[in-house]
């Protein structure tokens, strides 16, 4: 039975994103071997959406009050892309990873299945 999802982000400076990523999640890890760190993530969903080419993938963290996240965040010295936008389905913003990454936050606004 699947029990998890295993999330693999590519970046030109991993050391620097995963330090960033531990201390924006701040949850459990795992030393993989070698101190290859393998992160705990929240609660997760996975949504398909139609394209005109497969393969891209995103991913975006959720959270309850995103203006209230990035005030949070931004204390903390995260660098975001731009202000928070409206796309109906949520509101939206891009955090910048030290390696050049980018990273969804956004507060969602239709149904998660985060708690089934």
């Amino acid at each position: 039975m699947i029990r998890g999802a295993h999330v693999i982000l590519y970046s030109s400076d991993a050391e620097a994103d995963r330090a960033f990523l531990r201390g924006l999640l701040g949850l459990g890890e795992v030393d993989a071997g070698g101190g290859w760190l393998i992160l705990q993530l929240p609660p997760g969903e996975v949504a398909v959406h139609p394209a005109e080419t497969s393969g891209a993938v995103e991913l975006y963290l959720v959270c309850d009050d995103v203006d209230g996240t990035v005030a949070q965040l931004a204390e903390r010295g995260v660098v975001f892309e731009g202000p928070v936008s409206d796309q109906g389905w949520g509101r939206l913003t891009t955090i910048r990873l030290p390696g050049g990454g980018r990273l969804g936050l956004y507060e969602a606004r239709h149904p998660t299945a985060f708690d089934l």
